[in-house]
């Protein structure tokens, strides 16, 4: 099979020229400005083996960086990342390095000088996250071409067939053969690529993030009633969504800066002169998806706080029925009591007054359990209000 001249691998996380320096910090010194234990991160940075790494200002800084892996990195100001390797195996094993590098030696000491601050929601840490990877030839054949993409079992979905270079596309697969392009060119659509098709898989998790979240609440108003018992569970986990509801606003607000300040290069940079009719209109594309989901997200917000509010009153009115009939089992107890001391002329410690005591007291005990369990099992009407349909 032929053989490339790189390899590229890449991805994009929200990041700014503040976290940048941290970055940076901790790729040259092994430092930090945080209370972090320093040993660690001498040892994390001894990990990835590095051999130069500055700092390139430009449109947008970058941090460039050399390892003895044969790795080489650059890190955006915006939170994009690229990785790139000399094709020196065959193109599994050179993937299988460069995604390694990324998850056992860089990723570990980059999220943990960022380990302080707001935790990221269980419902975002846990997606697997999916590079998409480029394989660069000069002057390849169509033949090989195909080959390539029958080898990583890849539908090819379009192609781009320039005078200078040619691209084709799989589903996470792309494939340059380049011509007579400069590599910098190349590169700047490898970069720009990957943001767009990072930017537009994260807006793509947060559309399922509502799908999923409107659902399971559905599920259960749809059921009409619910049990006394599951109430407080299920009230708590709207809890739940509520704060990852507001850590992805928060999220989905900060993307505008991002898109913006990339189509703005796009449109004034020379370097992508020959790009053009390639990535024109992406940025477009992605503003209005991210409008979208701004929408979505706030209908999201609005329908999670109702049902938070709807199932607060169930859960308060459990508590109050479960409180009437403790105090009617209380009130029976006192009763009792009383009307025991009535009809004795002097207080006389008996083995059957203290007999009756103890009776008394565990039929309350048990009354009041009793009246729990009820409480627990009772059912209780959901009343949500639904879409008008007479309008």
């Amino acid at each position: 099979m032929i053989r490339a001249q790189k390899i590229y691998i890449g991805g994009w996380f929200q990041r700014t020229t503040l976290h940048l320096s941290e970055i940076y910090d901790f790729l040259r010194d092994g430092a930090s400005p945080l209370d972090l234990d320093k040993e660690k991160l001498k040892e994390l940075r001894k990990a990835i083996g590095i051999i130069a790494v500055q700092v390139i200002l430009g449109p947008l800084d970058y941090i460039d960086l050399k390892t003895e892996y044969g790795i080489h990195v650059k890190i955006f100001e915006d939170g994009l990342m690229v990785l790139s390797t000399r094709s020196e195996h065959t193109f599994d094993d050179d993937i299988d390095l460069l995604r390694n590098f990324y998850e056992k030696k860089l990723s570990p000491g980059i999220s943990y000088i960022f380990s302080l601050g707001a935790p990221v929601p269980k419902e975002l840490a846990q997606i697997k996250t999916i590079y998409p990877y480029f394989i660069l030839f000069h002057k390849a054949h169509i033949q090989d071409i195909e080959e390539v993409l029958m080898h990583f079992h890849q539908q090819k979905y379009l192609d781009v067939r320039k005078k200078e270079l040619e691209i084709y596309r799989g589903d996470k697969l792309y494939i340059i053969n380049n011509i007579s392009e400069h590599i910098e060119t190349i590169e700047s659509f490898v970069e720009e690529q990957i943001f767009i098709r990072e930017f537009k898989g994260q807006l793509h998790r947060y559309l399922n993030l509502h799908r999923n979240i409107w659902e399971k609440i559905a599920e259960v108003k749809e059921r009409g009633t619910i049990r006394g018992s599951e109430v407080g569970a299920f009230k708590e986990r709207i809890e739940s969504y509520e704060k990852t509801i507001n850590f992805i606003e928060a999220r989905i607000n900060q993307m505008d800066t991002y898109v913006h300040t990339r189509q703005t290069l796009f449109k004034t940079s020379k370097k992508y002169d020959q790009l053009r009719d390639v990535l024109d209109f992406k940025h477009e594309t992605l503003i209005n998806t991210l409008e979208y989901i701004k929408d979505l997200w706030a209908l999201t917000k609005s329908y999670v706080l109702s049902a938070l509010n709807l199932f607060s009153a169930i859960q308060a009115k459990s508590t109050e029925s479960s409180v009437k009939n403790l105090t009617v089992v209380t009130s029976i107890g006192v009763g009792a009591t009383v009307l025991t001391l009535i009809s004795q002329k002097v207080p006389e410690f008996k083995i059957a007054n203290f007999v009756y005591v103890l009776i008394l007291a565990a039929v309350g005990y048990g009354s009041e359990k009793i009246m729990r369990i009820l409480a627990k099992r009772k059912m209780y009407k959901i009343h949500d209000a639904q879409l008008a349909k007479d309008i």
